[in-house]
């Protein structure tokens, strides 16, 4: 939260703006909260903090307060005032504010015992202007806590959860996350027209029309999308990663996709089944450096599978080089290289090779937050 969002919660309680949980729960949220990302995280905080408390009764100096603040909105109507006070209008109208101050505390202190219900004394659901837990529509509270409703159990109901930066990736978190890879440039023959100069150059032109061409934009980047599709460690991520290769696919132009299992030895695959389409890691050389590489895997393996020549666990792919090695010649080919990874990142430490792997790739988790800053990452220096 900003410095000033958080000095506008201590105004509002100042001015007694907040007499209950509920209207703190409202109004911190509206203040201090400044995306809806964030809001189930504050529904689990609050009912966490707030479990079980009530705001204590007034001070009499909070009561005076009250009073004044109360009666300065009355006396704007005094017929209702008067009502609402209990008092004869034609009396109402020769008393001072510093009578009907005095008025108001004295009943205060005339009032021995709990009031519940009724319209003249102070106290719960009633109709009485002053109190609290009942309803009156120029009235204030005083003391207490509402009894209306409950913020923490609002809170703890989570209306917010989807919302929530760690709910399921789905297309349109993909579609705003991957939008910001695109890299827009004009391209092909001058066939828009350019509606703003068009504008401007005809006002120039004192009326006279001036029609302004321009090229289109296209999205000029290229991204290599390498992913993880076998083994029983990936299963729990078929969809979420079947999301990413579908939007992926539809929002980018140039695009290749490989696939591997586990980790990248002598060859990638063009063909999900990793049989009939070979392609050679050192042909990578061919194609444009500029291009961002993804890696999208749980990078999870006995770490000979890492480490060692013949790592790989299928007899006929059998390779010189460890599989560490490839991977260092691959983020050394492609400056703009990432990994990403749908096991949530607070289970990273408890594997090896996850380790091993994140200090040759960047690596970041396969959820909104991950996504965003390894897009962030792609696109630094562009």
């Amino acid at each position: 939260m900003s410095p000033t969002s958080f000095l506008k919660l201590q105004e509002a309680m100042n001015q007694g703006l907040i007499g209950s949980l509920e209207d703190f729960y409202v109004v911190a949220r509206s203040l201090l909260v400044k995306s809806e990302r964030y809001f189930d995280v504050y529904d689990r905080v609050f009912a966490h903090r707030f479990e079980g408390a009530e705001l204590s009764d007034p001070t009499e100096m909070e009561i005076s307060e009250i009073a004044r603040a109360l009666l300065e909105e009355w006396l704007q109507d005094p017929s209702a005032a008067a009502r609402a006070l209990g008092l004869d209008e034609r009396d109402f109208k020769t008393m001072s504010p510093e009578q009907l101050l005095e008025y108001f505390t004295q009943r205060l202190k005339d009032q021995t015992g709990e009031h519940h219900g009724g319209s003249k004394w102070i106290g719960t659901r009633g109709t009485s202007p002053v109190g609290h837990s009942g309803y009156h529509p120029g009235g204030m509270r005083v003391g207490g806590v509402s009894r209306g409703g409950s913020a923490v159990k609002v809170a703890l109901d989570r209306r917010y959860r989807d919302y929530s930066r760690q709910g399921p990736l789905n297309r349109a978190h993909l579609g705003e996350a991957l939008k910001r890879l695109r890299h827009m440039v004009p391209a092909g023959p001058k066939d828009r027209v350019h509606i703003d100069e068009t504008i401007r150059r005809t006002m120039k032109n004192a009326g006279e029309i001036e029609i302004v061409f321009e090229r289109g934009y296209r999205n000029r980047l290229k991204v290599i999308l390498a992913m993880d599709n076998g083994g029983w460690s990936m299963e729990p991520y078929v969809d979420l990663v079947g999301t990413l290769f579908s939007y992926a696919r539809s929002q980018f132009d140039q695009i290749k996709t490989f696939y591997f299992h586990n980790t990248v030895y002598d060859y990638l695959w063009e063909d999900p089944p990793r049989i009939r389409k070979p392609f050679s890691v050192d042909e990578l050389v061919k194609l444009d450096p500029e291009s961002r590489f993804i890696f999208v895997g749980d990078a999870s393996m006995a770490p000979y599978e890492l480490m060692a020549r013949e790592g790989s666990i299928y007899v006929h792919e059998r390779s010189g080089r460890p599989s560490h090695e490839r991977l260092q010649f691959i983020a050394d080919l492609f400056p703009h290289c990432v990994w990403l990874n749908p096991k949530p990142a607070e289970t990273w430490r408890y594997t090896r090779t996850i380790d091993m792997i994140k200090a040759i790739v960047p690596m970041f988790e396969l959820s909104l937050d991950g996504l965003e800053n390894a897009v962030t990452f792609l696109t630094a220096g562009r």
